[in-house]
């Protein structure tokens, strides 16, 4: 999957601090918003993916790490694709998709949003 394909989705899940606005995390979310896609945001507002009430397209992982890999497996429910933000990557979070055949790529949703979004 790419980003011009990431983008024909319509609910996100975007992890990170979503409620400070020097964050990538806010960021991201509110481009979400403004361009009309479903947003739920976990670390700082939800506590887990599986909150989330309906079916999750793509999972923004826009936080650090350790934080990150902990929402990671803890979650239950499916989703299509995963964007790795730059930074949030490491080499347990790629070999954790990997093992469990989770679909991902490394990449920046604010490119995708701004070539690619509704």
């Amino acid at each position: 999957m790419d980003l011009k394909e990431i983008m024909q989705y319509n609910t996100f899940a975007v992890l990170g601090d979503t409620l400070n606005k020097e964050k990538y995390a806010y960021k991201i979310k509110h481009e979400l918003i403004d361009s009309k896609y479903n947003v739920y945001s976990v670390g700082k507002e939800l506590q887990s993916l599986n909150d989330i009430e309906e079916e999750i397209d793509i999972i923004d992982l826009c936080i650090n790490p350790p934080a990150g890999i902990k929402l990671l497996k803890e979650n239950k429910k499916s989703f299509k694709c995963m964007v790795i933000q730059p930074g949030a990557e490491s080499e347990e979070i790629l070999t954790y998709l990997q093992a469990n055949n989770y679909s991902y790529i490394e990449g920046c949703l604010l490119v995708g949003i701004r070539l690619y979004g509704k």
